[in-house]
């Protein structure tokens, strides 16, 4: 389904490569804070997005939501630069996925995440 706040922050992509799944973000001028770095933010709601797609993978059908999530900034980030990220699930059971994961700029580690994903069925 769409998400009008991931649109306006993103857009995001998602792919699989060879290497598995892997999350893009091209950052704009909008994604920027005050001293002109991407705004962590930013960075937090592509995190938040990669880790849905890493626990769900491709399936658009998966409902769920972020429980937790844990980051850590490790560097500064630019607009205009493609960052990826990719992750793994930790462990999943029927209706829990604990997960965590890297975004990079081109083998750079900007920021890690972990987190925890509760996946559930709409109601009708």
């Amino acid at each position: 389904p769409a998400d009008p706040f991931e649109d306006y922050t993103g857009p995001f992509y998602c792919r699989e490569d060879e290497r598995g799944l892997v999350c893009g973000f091209l950052p704009e001028a909008k994604n920027r804070n005050a001293w002109g770095a991407l705004h962590g933010g930013a960075l937090m709601t592509f995190a938040d997005y990669a880790l849905f797609m890493i626990a769900c993978g491709m399936d658009a059908n998966v409902n769920g939501v972020t429980m937790t999530m844990n980051s850590e900034f490790i560097d500064t980030a630019e607009p205009g630069r493609l960052l990826t990220a990719r992750g793994e699930v930790v462990r999943a059971g029927g209706s829990t996925i604990f997960l965590r994961g890297l975004i990079d700029d081109d083998g750079r580690p900007v920021l890690t995440f972990s987190g925890t994903i509760r996946k559930f069925k709409p109601r009708g």
